[in-house]
């Protein structure tokens, strides 16, 4: 569960890195992330953004470190590209692929105006009907994939709101309520980043009665950071707070912008 959790929150974090797009012929800019267990490090990431005109592309990677990569070493890739519109990030192809140990799993999925046309997992995962929550045509509508729904126009409120993510498995709402302003600093950035209380509703593609999504569902203590990317005019993402029973998993930007 510990690592599901550090790989949700990297892929949380991730979108961090179209907030350096800006309205250039061509842009390509990298960004690094810490992720750490109860202060202990466990896994980094890194992404490489591309816009050319209004279309962007995003490639990251993450890998385990330290304790974890000895316990059970973890990768993973990811790549989005899409449409960069006035108010969003408009996906129109998401992939996933990662490895923990003897286990490995891929996802593709294609996308059109927030809605899913086609999503393959490999391979695919074995359910029963009695304890699978199935997911619907209605659930793949107006949707945004994990990598481009954290991206938040400034001229948005940040939270509160309520966010739809398919990952390409499962279907779910992130919620985001205000708790205030934090100084933030890293490479690149330095001044107030906006406080979410970060909740999710699990709404289809799990099973039901699963220990780990239960308790994330059951979590009132996540928290998310957001800072504005002046380039842009948006907030992204630059903390991530994650309790667990054996300490905290946090996700934190080492380098935002510049």
């Amino acid at each position: 569960m510990v690592m599901r959790a550090c790989v949700a929150a990297a892929a949380c974090l991730s979108v961090l890195v179209a907030a350096s797009l800006a309205r250039a012929e061509e842009i390509r800019h990298r960004t690094d992330y810490a992720i750490a267990l109860a202060g202990l490090p466990v896994a980094r990431a890194s992404f490489d953004t591309e816009l050319v005109n209004d279309r962007y592309t995003i490639s990251g990677t993450m890998n385990s470190a330290g304790l974890a990569d000895i316990l059970s070493r973890t990768s993973g890739q990811t790549q989005v590209t899409g449409t960069l519109m006035r108010d969003r990030l408009r996906a129109s192809h998401y992939s996933m692929s990662y490895r923990s140990g003897s286990k490995q799993r891929s996802i593709e999925m294609t996308l059109r105006n927030g809605t899913v046309t086609s999503s393959v997992m490999t391979p695919k995962r074995t359910t029963s009907p009695d304890n699978w929550i199935p997911v619907s045509a209605a659930d793949m509508r107006n949707v945004f994939d994990p990598l481009s729904g954290l991206i938040i126009p400034a001229r948005n409120r940040v939270c509160p709101k309520t966010l739809p993510i398919f990952d390409g498995e499962s279907r779910l709402d992130i919620r985001l309520s205000p708790k205030g302003t934090r100084p933030f600093k890293t490479e690149g950035f330095e001044g107030e980043a906006i406080v979410c209380g970060l909740a999710f509703t699990p709404k289809s593609g799990f099973k039901k009665g699963r220990k780990d999504v239960e308790y994330l569902a059951k979590l009132k203590t996540m928290e998310i950071w957001f800072a504005k990317a002046e380039a842009v005019n948006v907030y992204a993402p630059v903390y991530v707070r994650i309790p667990t029973s054996l300490g905290a998993v946090t996700v934190s930007a080492t380098r935002f912008g510049g």
